[in-house]
């Protein structure tokens, strides 16, 4: 890696996320928005009371504060053995409180969701996959000190040449880059390589990033709060400006999952003859991991902590749907929640007494063997009053950028109020399609209208259904 000291190069700050974006600004990032993306935590004060809305949490004041009392217990270590049940009908919020628990457990705290039909695979056992999902819900988190660049990014410039093993077409010579600090700017001469690690990153002019020198290895860290916009709520994320010098040495922490580590040496590492090269294609891309290997991996990572180099940081584990399982499921369960290296877990379902499958005469509170019950805190999540949808809705889109007309957002609130609050949330971004292309910069009652003729509720669709069957039978 060759480096030259030179002057920080003038960029025009791009704008960031813009929803909708400006017409000129074409290096704007762009950011998938996840139906969560507002949930911030659980919205809890200092003595534990749940407001209103808080955190990006509308109602549900109850089931917040008990999973604050949740979060309290797993940061004192007082949690192990045991697990939280949210219980309460679709759309009243259970997956995101079971996020608002990993965001209040930490910003790297690991969160595994999963449905309970997901166990059922032609490819690995059952009991397998609720193992993986335990072990991807257990980080590990590593430090080492290493000689890096950092700083913002100010210049970019991947220079060309003429390709010498063909006349055809040119290729990346070198690439300059330019990075600043509070103490002062450097000027990169950098490898090939390294700019396809900066494609694969994503990495633009205004972001703070770090090259190791050692391996060229590039992270991005995030956008330089230089850029950061007015939104209240995006998923973009801005850090200060690095201080002291572009070329020094970094304590690094790096992220990892026991999963990972799990799968990384799982992996069958083949020969370079054809016959391994064709063995790797054919076979399955799904490998069981076993006991023994898991707990070499233990060993390893017991090794890595006491040295002082690595610390475990358990995660959350969301398994919804959890009355899918069957009773072979409950039982591993049982055994993993006892094991001394066990993540939170929350479970999810919106049944009543149910049959527990796997049997034919054992009915169980929610479909869960009583045994597992008695480990488990039960929450209870209630409907979404009239009040509480329209508040989901304006804040859903005030995420997504989207402007309501006069009278919308009653609107979608009493469709909510008489369907559920997720059809008025889906009704949203289509009828903001359908105002765009009538010219409209802001969502009117005509557009919901056309939504709710085009998209129909699972109460309307029912309806019809049977309505048509009866003129079909008379």
């Amino acid at each position: 890696m060759k480096t030259s000291t030179a002057g920080a190069s003038s960029s025009a700050p791009v704008a960031h996320n813009a929803v909708p974006p400006p017409p000129k600004t074409s290096g704007t990032r762009a950011s998938r928005i996840a139906p969560h993306s507002h949930i911030k935590g659980l919205g809890l004060n200092a003595e534990g009371f749940a407001a209103t809305d808080g955190a990006g949490f509308i109602g549900q004041t109850a089931a917040r504060e008990a999973c604050g009392v949740v979060v309290d217990l797993v940061k004192s270590r007082k949690f192990s053995g045991r697990a939280l049940l949210l219980v309460g009908p679709p759309g009243t919020g259970k997956t995101a409180l079971a996020l608002a628990i990993s965001q209040e457990l930490g910003a790297k705290v690991p969160f595994c969701p999963m449905v309970g039909s997901e166990v059922y695979s032609t490819e690995v056992k059952k009991t397998e996959v609720l193992a993986e999902a335990f072990r991807r819900a257990i980080g590990l988190r590593i430090k080492e000190t290493k000689v890096v660049y950092e700083g913002e990014v100010t210049e970019l410039t991947p220079t060309e040449s003429e390709n010498p093993l063909s006349g055809y077409g040119k290729t990346v010579s070198h690439v300059v880059v330019g990075l600043k600090t509070v103490r002062g700017t450097k000027q990169l001469r950098l490898d090939p390589s390294i700019y396809e690690a900066i494609l694969k990153e994503k990495i633009q002019v205004g972001d703070v990033i770090y090259i190791e020198a050692n391996s060229g290895a590039v992270k991005r860290v995030g956008r330089s709060d230089a850029y950061a916009s007015s939104y209240d709520l995006e998923s973009e994320t801005y850090v200060p400006l690095p201080k002291g010098d572009v070329h020094k040495q970094k304590e690094l922490v790096q992220d990892v999952t026991l999963g990972d580590l799990d799968a990384a040496n799982a992996r069958p590492q083949g020969g370079q003859d054809i016959m391994s090269v064709m063995g790797s294609l054919v076979k399955s891309g799904r490998t069981e991991i076993t006991e023994k290997l898991r707990r070499e991996v233990n060993r390893v990572v017991k090794g890595y902590v006491d040295q002082g180099v690595a610390e475990v940081v358990p995660g959350v584990v969301f398994i919804d749907e959890v009355h899918m399982l069957d009773i072979e499921c409950f039982t591993y369960l049982n055994a993993l929640l006892e094991s001394p290296m066990a993540p939170t877990v929350v479970l999810a379902t919106n049944r009543g007494n149910a049959l527990v499958r796997g049997t034919t005469d054992i009915y169980a509170p929610h479909g869960i063997p009583v045994d597992l019950l008695d480990r488990c805190l039960i929450v209870r999540t209630t409907p979404y009053e009239k009040d509480a949808i329209a508040k989901v809705v304006q804040l859903r889109a005030n995420v997504e950028g989207l402007k309501l007309g006069d009278g919308v957002l009653d609107r979608l609130a009493q469709k909510g109020h008489e369907s559920s609050l997720r059809y008025a949330l889906q009704l949203l971004t289509p009828a903001s399609i359908l105002a765009t292309i009538a010219g409209r910069k802001q969502i009117e009652l005509e557009d919901i209208d056309e939504m709710g003729e085009l998209f129909l509720d699972a109460k309307t669709s029912a309806d019809i259904i049977s309505q048509h069957q009866d003129s079909e039978a008379s």
